[in-house]
């Protein structure tokens, strides 16, 4: 004896059960790598905000006493200078007498979390370029 009243249930609560999961898994993945985009957007901008800095040699040490050093100020000004081109927040900083420090913080809106209240996500990147004279990258 056959019941083709009961054909089909378990197909329509599957859809109805699963659909919503799957909608929610896309939507995680979609702004899970929403996020991934903004860390390494963060880190390129202030890897390279850090060498435009970075490459500001103080002149007068270097001919003074053949020292070279970063020019503080020349590359703190540079360095917030590509931040600004760029349309980034972030701080740029003196990381020794040999190097400058950029922290960038990138915020991407979501699309499936705004559901749930959360509209954006933020990330932050830091990154710290070196100044290495010579040929041979020795500090002096």
């Amino acid at each position: 004896m056959t019941r083709t009243r009961d054909r089909g249930s378990v197909t329509l609560f599957t859809a109805v059960a699963v659909f919503p999961l799957m909608l929610m898994l896309a939507g995680f993945l979609w702004d899970g790598t929403a996020k991934l985009r903004a860390g390494r957007e963060a880190y390129n901008v202030a890897e390279e905000a850090a060498r435009a800095g970075a490459g500001y040699v103080d002149q007068r040490t270097a001919y003074t006493d053949g020292r070279y050093i970063v020019d503080q100020a020349a590359a703190l000004r540079a360095a917030r200078s590509y931040l600004a081109t760029t349309g980034h927040t972030g701080t740029a900083t003196p990381a020794g007498t040999h190097a400058i420090q950029v922290r960038v913080r990138v915020t991407e809106p979501t699309l499936f979390l705004a559901l749930i209240g959360i509209n954006d996500i933020a990330v932050t990147g830091t990154a710290t370029a070196r100044l290495v004279p010579g040929v041979e990258g020795e500090l002096q």
